[in-house]
């Protein structure tokens, strides 16, 4: 019996795309949608602007496929994963918008035309904060968002790029900028912040 073929990496699909293997991109893009826009939304605060940043990511992936190369590994410079450069091209879309900013969706705002599912009932998302699975009332919920947006800008980046993205500490570091202890820093205020919040709510 032959073994079940491995499951191509990110970085392998992203070669095949840009190889001309249409495919690939369907898989990275399935792989990555959902949290993507969720970052996105809760970077923003607002549905449409969301999915329409989200799709310009995307076409921005496209059509820079053919200069993706993962970084050489050495001591000095680590291979660069693509979720990392996935996130750095979100966040100067986030940055961008951030900057001419209209106010804040309300938070029962719905996620997509059409529906009345809101943000306040998709915290038990597969997310990388894993207490955001134990909220069990829309008011927990409704709390721990005005939580997170209550954060200073860079913790709220870090931390959503962590939960959304899966981004490590260095890839944070990377994507925004910043060194790996600053970006350790954010992230542990950040999550702080938000126990706090949570063990208000137990």
């Amino acid at each position: 019996m032959s073994a079940p073929e491995a499951t191509p990496a990110d970085e392998q699909l992203m070669q095949a795309f840009a190889a001309g293997q249409v495919s690939a991109f369907d898989t990275l893009y399935g792989r990555h949608a959902t949290s993507l826009w969720r970052y996105m939304f809760r970077s923003i605060g607002d549905a449409a602007v969301a999915e329409e940043l989200s799709q310009e990511v995307w076409f921005s992936v496209a059509r820079h496929a053919a200069r993706y190369t993962p970084r050489a590994n050495s001591p000095e410079h680590p291979p660069a994963r693509f979720a990392t450069w996935l996130y750095t091209l979100a966040r100067h879309r986030v940055i961008d918008a951030l900057r001419a900013r209209r106010p804040h969706t309300s938070l029962d705002t719905p996620l997509t035309e059409g529906t009345e599912q809101a943000l306040l009932d998709t915290l038990a998302a597969p997310s990388g904060f894993g207490p955001l699975r134990r909220i069990e009332t829309r008011q927990q919920a409704e709390q721990l968002l005005a939580a997170l947006d209550a954060l200073p800008p860079e913790q709220r980046e870090a931390f959503l790029l962590q939960a959304e993205g899966g981004l490590g500490v260095a890839e944070i570091a990377e994507a925004t900028g910043v060194g790996p202890e600053t970006a350790k820093s954010r992230l542990r205020y950040a999550r702080a912040a938000l126990r706090r919040t949570l063990e208000t709510l137990a």
